[in-house]
């Protein structure tokens, strides 16, 4: 276990006046040794906290005296100070195994962890979930969580999974529920192996055995070009439509029987199939927005100024967390503009960089404005391959490409899922592109904002 290191002291908190200083490591609260930044914020509670810190070597005591359920006022450098639990899962459709070679470090790393799950939104299988994780789970109310479900069926989650554990993990998706925590599910669906009568089956099973679920969201599954997976292949449209019939189905079933709809299909299916989207109230308030479920129909809502605010994503336990750092999905976004070139004022001609599934639903929003300044600047994702699609994925090196053959002098306007703090997945930045530009927000409100200059 490590000790926590803060990165960040904000000023006149009272971490600050009690003397806590950039570097410092957190060796104690009142005695007892945080083992993750849950355990850290629940023990920060305390009006008066006796903090043992490591400086340079030197061991402190600082008095901290503030409020009950003040912050603290520090940023710590990660959001788990123990070993994060890894998976070992070896699923046919795991993304990390389809990655290239010589990207970062931490992209690598494959979690399993409930606490991951509750901090960031990451779906755990439950292969490694424990009597003692379910203890504290209840007893700190971490809630909600994130669970892959991919098939009801014991013996084919287990062959999914390829970890025989599978078989019987949903029995703690059972008692998560049966304690009152909130669950989201999430259903990969691979071509050929759970689709048709087992994605059936696996939805009978969900209405039989967990209509607690808060939602649950039905994906395809992401093949790169580094895949070595035989069996694992893009859908062709006419499955993609089968997917979306199927959810359609059921959604019809679960009103019939809970009053909601419960299930949804993501984004991807409907450009997959040519489908349209459904209408906005058919998303039940987009809880599943970053798992890609309704994201067009409420980026067209937040463009057109009907949405009620711009969807970001979801703070989550950083609503009311202290000292976790922004990671994975919540990090900063922001980057730098590029090149030698000042981006262009308001009159310029704007080109909307975004990727082939952004490019169709952003298409018809701009054809509506009637404005020949406004184009689409779709960039083809080369890096990864496949059927990779989504703008959140696109690299430096593929945008760079793409810019490299439009005119200087223009406004390009980059969305800000590209980036994690400041960088793309390759590890370049946007000031090394060849045309400089402007990091946008990745809703609709912000589009229609700099569109209008």
């Amino acid at each position: 276990m490590s000790a926590p290191r803060v990165v960040a002291v904000a000023p006149a908190s009272p971490a600050a006046v009690a003397g806590v200083l950039p570097g410092d490591e957190i060796l104690a609260l009142n005695g007892e040794r945080p083992r993750d930044v849950i355990s850290y914020q629940l023990l920060a509670e305390e009006p008066e906290i006796l903090l043992d810190v490591n400086r340079g070597g030197l061991e402190l005591t600082l008095e901290v005296r503030k409020r009950v359920g003040e912050p603290l006022g520090v940023e710590l450098h990660a959001a788990l100070f123990d070993q994060v639990r890894t998976c070992d899962n070896h699923c046919e459709f795991c993304f990390i195994y389809q990655l290239p070679r010589g990207l970062r470090e931490s992209l690598y790393v494959k979690d399993d962890d409930y606490r991951l799950s509750f901090l960031y939104g990451n779906f755990t299988t439950l292969t490694r979930f424990t009597e003692a994780d379910l203890e504290r789970v209840v007893a700190e109310r971490l809630s909600p969580l994130h669970v892959s479900i991919h098939t009801t069926d014991p013996q084919r989650r287990a062959e999914i999974l390829r970890n025989r554990r599978g078989a019987t993990s949903l029995r703690w998706l059972r008692a998560l529920l049966d304690h009152g925590i909130e669950v989201h599910g999430q259903i990969v669906v691979c071509p050929g192996v759970n689709d048709g009568d087992v994605l059936d089956d696996t939805l009978a099973g969900v209405l039989d055995q967990y209509p607690e679920l808060a939602t649950v969201c039905v994906v395809p599954l992401g093949v790169s070009r580094y895949n070595t997976e035989a069996r694992m292949r893009a859908h062709t449209p006419a499955e993609a439509g089968a997917v979306l019939a199927a959810v359609h189905d059921w959604q019809e079933v679960y009103r019939a029987v809970l009053g909601r709809r419960l299930v949804f299909a993501a984004d991807e299916y409907y450009l997959l199939a040519g489908e349209p989207f459904p209408p906005a109230e058919a998303y039940e308030g987009f809880p599943m927005h970053e798992d890609g479920v309704g994201m067009a129909r409420a980026f067209e809502l937040e463009f057109d100024g009907a949405g009620a605010r711009p969807t970001a994503a979801r703070s989550g336990f950083f609503a009311w967390v202290e000292g976790a750092p922004p990671d994975g999905y919540r990090a900063s976004r922001r980057g730098e503009s590029a090149g030698e070139e000042l981006p262009m004022g308001p009159g310029a001609p704007v080109g909307v960089i975004t990727g082939t599934y952004g490019a169709r639903v952003l298409e018809p929003i701009i054809a509506r404005l009637g404005r020949g300044d406004v184009r689409i600047v779709e960039v083809r994702n080369e890096f990864f391959g496949g059927n990779t699609g989504v703008a959140g994925l696109l690299v430096g090196a593929d945008i760079h490409r793409a810019l490299r053959r439009q005119p200087a002098g223009h406004r390009y306007l980059l969305p800000d899922v590209c980036l994690s703090r400041g960088r793309f997945l390759d590890g370049t930045t946007p000031n090394q592109l060849p045309r400089p530009v402007e990091v946008v927000a990745t809703n609709g409100a912000a589009l229609r904002a700099a569109l209008e200059g």
